[in-house]
């Protein structure tokens, strides 16, 4: 039984600062080069924010509607798959699947369905919100923050509605096709935007 309220393990903690941590070095590798340099650290600060905001909060949507259904719901990264998105980023690209948030308990196609969506409906909030930076902003710094973060969480959200697999967009297929066309739209037309 689990109890009230939102439960995280130390495990789980640990496994999402790694997590957090590879996702920032890889985008700062991958926008900067492996060489370590004051602009280095500059966007491994600003990736910390942007990625690690998509990451983390992506994860958690996942985790909290699954535990307020009543659900076990813990993260677990990968440790081949972290190797593997610092490895992509040196060849100049990020192949950023670092672990997911394992669901256990009795649930429904709907729920799993909406447990699933929580997570790139996140990332299109987050889109939107790191494009205000651009667009209300004097400050070049806030706009590069804006730029970069609004592109990552469009891409991670249309990357996650994809309905194949252990993605997110196969559960939401899964559940209600409608929701998963209206979503993958507007995730596709956020990337095309930003």
């Amino acid at each position: 039984m689990i109890r009230e309220g939102i439960n995280f393990t130390r495990h789980e903690l640990s496994d999402l600062l790694k997590a957090w941590l590879v996702l920032s070095l890889a985008f700062a590798i991958l926008l900067t080069g492996p060489k370590f340099s004051l602009l280095f650290v500059k966007h491994l600060m600003i990736s910390a924010f942007t990625v690690g905001a998509g990451f983390l909060l992506h994860e958690l949507s996942h985790k909290f509607l699954a535990q307020k259904y009543g659900c076990r719901a813990e993260f677990r990264a990968f440790p081949l798959m972290l190797a593997i998105t610092i490895f992509s980023s040196l060849f100049g690209f990020i192949f950023a699947a670092p672990g997911a948030v394992f669901i256990g308990g009795n649930i429904s196609s709907k729920k799993n369905g909406q447990v699933s969506l929580a997570g790139p409906l996140t990332n299109i909030f987050l889109a939107i919100a790191f494009f205000s930076l651009i667009v209300f902003s004097q400050s070049e710094l806030l706009q590069l923050v804006g730029s970069l973060g609004s592109r990552i969480n469009a891409w991670l959200a249309l990357f996650n509605m994809i309905p194949f697999g252990p993605f997110d967009g196969k559960k939401v297929w899964n559940w209600n096709k409608g929701i998963w066309v209206t979503f993958s739209l507007l995730s596709l037309l956020l990337v095309f935007l930003f």
